[in-house]
């Protein structure tokens, strides 16, 4: 399964009233490609998907909130699962691309190319609900379960190697971080019809 064509079957799933996190890379690219929302944040740091992710849940437990990482960037923070799983983050779904490399600075392999197995790490720390897909039937059929069931899931993708570049001219990401960081926060103030960063107003 290629990574390209397994975000698309995961946009079907995600309606616009969901947010959704997404990690560093040449991901983020495809996801915008298939989902061009205000509704996601790109963050710029290895790590920060989870913990951004559950901020969310936290702020704004009545909406869905989805984390799309990467092997390579969960790799360097997984204990934020357990936070995750101390605090029952009910309406966060987690999903890890993972392609065994980090394919974007040269294709080093990752731990999970070897005997890591990220699905067990997060069923370790209590994540009650986890999987693993590796076709595109699981992948549709555990994402829809875990987006309804109202508990905290986990999900790792399994998804073969390449950077998908040919996107149609109306669906190429050309914002900046600065840019993603107020699209995304003026979505949620329309979304809950509240402030959280007002227009800045010279004296």
């Amino acid at each position: 399964m290629k990574r390209y064509a397994a975000l698309q079957q995961v946009a079907a799933l995600v309606t616009a009233d969901d947010l959704v996190v997404i990690s560093i890379g040449t991901i983020t690219n495809e996801w915008y490609s298939v989902m061009p929302s205000d509704g996601t944040i790109f963050l710029s740091l290895m790590g920060g998907v989870v913990p951004f992710a559950f901020g969310l849940t936290v702020s704004l437990p009545h909406r869905r909130v989805v984390a799309i990482d990467t092997d390579g960037s969960f790799l360097s923070n997984p204990g934020a699962l357990c936070t995750v799983v101390n605090e029952a983050a009910a309406n966060l779904t987690v999903l890890v691309i993972d392609n065994e490399m980090y394919e974007g600075v040269g294709g080093h392999p990752t731990h999970t190319s070897r005997k890591i197995d990220l699905e067990r790490i997060a069923a370790g720390t209590g994540i009650a609900v986890t999987g693993t897909a590796r076709d595109p039937e699981t992948l549709t059929r555990l994402m829809t379960s875990m987006l309804a069931d109202k508990q905290p899931g986990f999900l790792n993708v399994k998804v073969a190697p390449g950077v998908f570049r040919d996107f149609p001219p109306d669906k190429v990401k050309f914002s900046d971080g600065a840019e993603d960081k107020y699209k995304f926060i003026r979505h949620v103030e329309r979304q809950e019809k509240i402030s959280i960063k007002p227009p800045y107003v010279r004296s």
